[in-house]
């Protein structure tokens, strides 16, 4: 992101809207992938309007392992980004 502000000020604004729009985007499809996930796995009856108790709580654990995943998923690549900027920033330190 530190090349964002050598950009000239209009493009600046612009890579900010495409940068919300693609997080949006991202945001949507998680959620997207955790409806369809969870709900698939945990409902099997459409007897009554309602979820019964069973599928509550597999849905709120489904949903909940969903999200923990996506987090660590999203920590690990953030992790393994700053390894590959440190071993870039050393082998350009090096030369």
């Amino acid at each position: 992101m530190d090349g964002v502000q050598n950009l000239p000020p209009h493009l600046q604004g612009e890579f900010m809207k495409t940068l919300e729009q693609m997080q949006m985007k991202d945001s949507l499809t998680m959620y997207n992938t955790l409806v369809e996930r969870c709900f698939g796995t945990c409902v099997s009856s459409f007897r009554s309007k309602s979820l019964d108790k069973y599928e509550t709580t597999c849905v709120e654990n489904c949903a909940e392992r969903y999200i923990k995943m996506t987090q660590r998923v999203g920590l690990r690549f953030a992790e393994h980004q700053a390894m590959q900027q440190k071993r870039a920033a050393d082998a350009a330190g090096a030369k």
